[in-house]
């Protein structure tokens, strides 16, 4: 029966004042890969398993890491990554087994490669050229200082008994 057929069958029943029994959960399947309860809740526990969990990524979320997730994913990442631990493997052969499987998305921190060295390298590279457009732009806009040309000898004479007959700038001085 769908989803929308039980959905109208329980309408149907609640307004008929019948009695309706609540849906039990289905049960969780036991993966036979998965460790035993207890040492899943040992793993789960383990400061490994956090600070493997943070370094990796959730596929969906994208901005979230894995033990933050809540996506369907996200839970069966860390299932991945808790059978891997279970079964002996250390966090890099994890790490390498994921990105195999997803890529370096998977990771937070991904490796200096050729392959991604643009991204390693773009901050700085576009931090150099907008240091060099502001040093362009400063000189470029410097103020002109006008040429000094030859001085008239008798402006400058004039001036000079101009600045010698006015009377000083004090503070009963009209201006």
């Amino acid at each position: 029966m769908s989803a929308r057929a039980r959905l109208a069958a329980l309408l149907l029943a609640m307004s008929a004042g019948l009695p309706v029994q609540a849906a039990q959960p289905a049960p969780v399947p036991q993966d036979a890969s998965m460790p035993p309860p207890a040492q899943v809740e040992a793993l789960l526990r383990s400061d490994r398993f956090r600070h493997l969990a943070s370094e990796l990524r959730c596929l969906v979320c994208q901005n979230q890491t894995l033990a933050d997730s809540s996506a369907e994913l996200a839970v069966d990442l860390r299932n991945d990554v808790l059978r891997q631990m279970a079964a002996g493997r250390d966090d890099a052969q994890i790490k390498e087994r994921l990105v195999e499987r997803y890529g370096e998305f998977v990771l937070y921190r991904p490796a200096l490669s050729a392959r991604n060295a643009a991204l390693w390298a773009g901050p700085a590279v576009l931090m150099a050229i907008g240091f060099f457009a502001i040093w362009r732009l400063s000189r470029r806009r410097a103020p002109a200082i006008a040429p000094v040309g030859p001085t008239d000898e008798a402006a400058l004479r004039r001036v000079e008994r101009l600045l010698a007959d006015e009377p000083p700038a004090g503070p009963g001085a009209r201006g």
